[in-house]
């Protein structure tokens, strides 16, 4: 069997691609040149007071790089679309676009429901009005659904990512696979690591450890950053000074060093990462409890049975979470029942996990704090204050509706650091275990040999690079829209 090439049949495309790629990225050049020079004219106002586009040289620039992008999408459409279905016969790239097929339909089905409705879906449904926003959702949801298909049900992987192929160590992408039987998938479209395994399956299953970690620690880290940060903006004083020093003190140790120390094997077998979850985790539910009491504190015959519903939920979940078989410290502290217990993370996760909600937490201390600060002295904060309502419901149904659109931008820009971090942590080899898919092992083990075989390493970084790009991308747009609110 032949290898495949990346674009197989479709080769010829390959010219015209490469030319119109070069001239968009000449013309984005010329165009960045040509907004140094500074012009002897104005530009034109419309009749809404907005400004007109450029009628001269620059213009022409600008209305050439937008077409030759929609040019350069068009064609990269044609090999998705072509990909899919002419699989193989489409080379690498063909065999990757029919593997990806649910994730298509997914995306698909995602933007026209979310276009057909966008304007009953919020902030969210805004976010189609902007060109920025929609291709960061895009790149991200691609992600998720990956990681959701691939990594958690199997649907996208070709091999099995733990697997070791006999003659496939180091083979280029494309390769076919040695002594195939019936049913197995004939290539190793992007080629074998250094222990014959295959690249692809592990690039799938590496975006479900992201996709599971960075934003469920993100959320952690969100809840106990406002738990604490918007009684220090409201209240000030002591309760200030105190919680903004503790927050300082975590800020002044380096990340990086801070998370070595976490994830070291020896802190881990003191049980500290264990006593940590037992304290972060119980975040959410002070948040959510504190939430409904002011909300509904004047309906006690509706509050009571909520609370006692939803505390009761949220309760088993946080004994499942910091429970591993029958105990929350291994052979110290007891935990929730191995019967009663939902499901068990996996130690390196919980780590990791917990490492990550541990730093970002000051960051979004010190956001939700200053927010608070600047909020409290508006004139709704003051009516709610003459109205009698209580400070954590000014805090939580007054202040926090209105520091959204920075909290949301600083969540997308958060879970892409919370995803370098990963990957960081991946590279050095410390929190997952050894053999664990995570992009950053992955990077890490292909690195040896990136001179001779850069294909190991460079499939996990630029999946890395293309979500981080995503996710700054969709902050870019959250941002756009929510200042137009």
């Amino acid at each position: 069997m032949e290898p495949l090439t990346w674009t197989g049949s479709l080769s010829g495309l390959n010219f015209i691609f490469y030319g119109v790629v070069g001239l968009l990225i000449l013309s984005i050049a010329i165009s960045t040149l040509g907004s140094l020079v500074p012009t002897s004219g104005s530009r034109a106002v419309s009749a809404d007071g907005s400004l007109a586009a450029d009628k001269g040289a620059s213009g022409f620039i600008n209305m050439i790089t937008g077409y030759l992008f929609l040019a350069t999408v068009a064609l990269v459409l044609v090999y998705l679309v072509a990909g899919v279905i002419m699989g193989t016969g489409a080379g690498i790239f063909g065999g990757m676009s029919r593997q990806f097929l649910p994730v298509w339909i997914a995306l698909i089905v995602t933007f026209v429901v979310s276009i057909t409705y966008k304007r009953k879906l919020g902030l969210y449904g805004k976010l189609f009005d902007s060109t920025v926003g929609m291709i960061g959702f895009g790149i991200v949801m691609f992600w998720v659904f990956t990681g959701i298909m691939g990594g958690l049900f199997d649907m996208l992987i070709t091999h099995d990512s733990l697997s070791q192929v006999s003659g496939m160590k180091n083979k280029l992408p494309g390769t076919p696979l040695r002594g195939a039987e019936e049913g197995d998938y004939q290539w190793f479209l992007l080629g074998g690591d250094n222990l014959a395994r295959d690249v692809f399956s592990r690039l799938i299953k590496g975006s479900w450890v992201v996709v599971q970690i960075a934003p469920m620690a993100t959320i952690f880290a969100f809840m106990v950053g406002i738990t604490l940060g918007l009684p220090a903006g409201y209240y000030g004083g002591k309760l200030d000074t105190v919680l903004s020093f503790l927050a300082n003190l975590i800020l002044a140790f380096p990340v990086i060093l801070l998370f070595y120390l976490l994830v070291t094997p020896e802190i881990v077998l003191t049980g500290i990462p264990n006593y940590m979850a037992i304290f972060l985790f119980v975040f959410p539910l002070i948040f959510v409890a504190i939430l409904l009491n002011s909300r509904f504190y004047t309906q006690p015959s509706f509050r009571t049975p909520l609370l006692i519903v939803v505390l009761g939920i949220l309760g088993w979940l946080y004994l499942s979470l910091i429970s591993t078989d029958g105990y929350a410290v291994p052979d110290k502290i007891w935990g929730l029942p191995a019967f009663l217990d939902g499901f068990d993370i996996d130690d390196g996760v919980l780590v990791v996990f917990v490492a990550v909600v541990f730093v970002n937490s000051p960051t979004v201390f010190r956001i939700v704090r200053g927010l608070a600060l600047d909020i409290k002295t508006r004139d709704y904060v003051a009516a709610a204050q003459t109205r009698g309502e209580g400070p954590w419901y000014i805090m939580l149904w007054e202040i926090l509706p209105n520091a959204r659109g920075p909290l949301i931008v600083d969540f997308c820009l958060r879970i892409g650091y919370t995803t370098i971090l990963l990957g960081t942590l991946g590279f050095f080899g410390l929190g997952l275990e050894s053999e664990s898919p995570d992009w950053g092992s992955t990077i890490n083990a292909g690195r040896r040999l990136l001179a001779l075989y850069p294909h190991a390493a460079i499939a996990p970084a630029l999946s890395l690079l293309s979500l981080v790009l995503g996710l700054n991308l969709l902050a870019d747009g959250l941002r756009e829209e929510s200042l137009r609110d």
